[in-house]
């Protein structure tokens, strides 16, 4: 079983993330980054999550999406239960380090809702 670093990596093992990235990432006091979904050949917003230093890691050396669940306490990568898979095609930090972009091709719905995407029938105006 794989040992799972704290939240903030701070405590516990640490993560094999690239010291380099790990450097310019802005993570909140939970130790999180936000993480945006994003089709990558029509550029569709399919959801946000939220990325530690370890499900970046993951993420950026699997080429599936890996994300922190904040309810739960732990990784989940998006579609190991439901079959709604996110391959990764691209991982692009914000100008400010403070927002993941992952460009990924996804297989069915990606909002927990069954919808598309997480903003489907939800505009405000």
């Amino acid at each position: 079983m794989i040992d799972e670093p704290s939240v903030s990596g701070a405590e516990g093992p640490a993560s094999a993330l690239d010291p380099e990235i790990a450097a310019r990432l802005k993570r909140n006091p939970d130790g999180l980054v936000p993480a945006i979904a994003q089709q990558h050949d029509t550029g569709e917003v399919l959801m946000l999550a939220w990325m530690n230093d370890e499900a970046l890691h993951r993420t950026l050396t699997t080429g599936r999406a890996t994300y922190w669940s904040r309810s739960r306490k732990e990784f989940w990568v998006k579609g190991e239960t439901s079959g709604n898979v996110q391959r990764v095609v691209s991982v692009a930090l914000d100008c400010d380090g403070d927002t993941i972009l992952v460009a990924v091709d996804q297989t069915g719905p990606a909002c927990h809702t069954g919808t598309r995407t997480c903003f489907d029938g939800r505009a405000l105006i």
